[in-house]
């Protein structure tokens, strides 16, 4: 029984994906995933290797308001007060303080090489290639969902105490399909039978009953969602299509000038249009 199969709902009916002829298995699974998704699986991966050889620790990878922002500044008044030294030596230890990784590094680990990460990765590329694909061709949107979730995240880890928010991202993105996909029945473990938006809770459940304590991280994931959901499927069409969390035409316009540039340079090579296989409508028909 392969995880497709213990979480099913959105496999590919036997429909040939989007990989190359030639291809093993497992890079054709990987060049299948869109962008966003392909790397933030990658570093999630990356990250945890790296921890289990200890190259890094899992203290270089939290999140912490007063390490990112606060502490700076602090050390570096205490280098002018009691160092009598010159600016540029100041300075190069300001920077050498700054840990601004933190924003990003918070959000790829899932802890160290095991069969919980095992199971965060395969939640992570699951459903972030699902709602990745059915956002477009553009990864504008989808992007701007990622920006829209960690900033979000980031302003509320302080005050909930939560150190690693890949948790909370990845419920945040199982929430949204979950809700988009209200038809969709799932299985898990073989044993449980339910529809799609019943998903984040069963994960919830099942968290809370392996760990034995309220899974916070995974609550402030489904309220981040919630808050994207309602603003883009429940809030348009009671306001006249507006969308108050679509992403500024700036940020659209620098993803859709380099799919143009893409899409001209492909069109000059192969002296015809390009053509795009939907993988979208062979993983899951019914995502909207």
């Amino acid at each position: 029984m392969d995880m497709d199969n213990m979480f099913g709902g959105g496999a590919n009916n036997g429909q040939p994906g989007g990989g190359q002829i030639g291809q093993f298995p497992l890079e054709q699974w990987f060049y299948e995933m869109p962008v966003c998704t392909r790397w933030w699986t990658t570093a999630t991966v990356i990250i945890s290797v790296l921890v289990q050889c200890n190259v890094i620790t899992p203290f270089q990878l939290f999140y912490s308001f007063r390490a990112v922002f606060v502490k700076n500044q602090e050390e570096q008044k205490t280098g002018k007060a009691e160092i009598k030294a010159s600016p540029a030596h100041r300075q190069g230890l300001t920077i050498s303080l700054q840990q601004f990784w933190r924003l990003l590094t918070t959000f790829l680990y899932f802890g160290p090489l095991s069969l919980d990460l095992l199971f965060h990765v395969f939640f992570l590329q699951r459903y972030s290639r699902l709602l990745e694909e059915t956002a477009g061709r553009s990864p504008a949107h989808f992007s701007w969902l990622l920006i829209f979730a960690t900033s979000i995240l980031l302003t509320l880890s302080p005050f909930l105490s939560m150190p690693f928010l890949g948790s909370a991202l990845s419920s945040t993105l199982v929430y949204i399909w979950s809700r988009r996909n209200p038809e969709t029945r799932l299985s898990f473990l073989g044993l449980l039978v339910f529809t799609a938006p019943y998903l984040p809770w069963v994960l919830m459940a099942f968290s809370l009953v392996l760990h034995s304590t309220v899974p916070k991280d995974e609550i402030c994931g489904v309220v981040v969602g919630h808050v994207w959901y309602f603003f883009n499927d429940v809030y348009p069409p009671l306001h006249n299509g507006h969308r108050p969390l679509d992403p500024p035409v700036w940020w659209t316009r620098l993803f859709e000038d380099r799919n143009q540039q893409e899409g001209e340079e492909q069109l000059d090579d192969t002296g015809a249009a390009p053509v795009e296989t939907d993988i979208a409508a062979a993983v899951a028909p019914d995502v909207r």
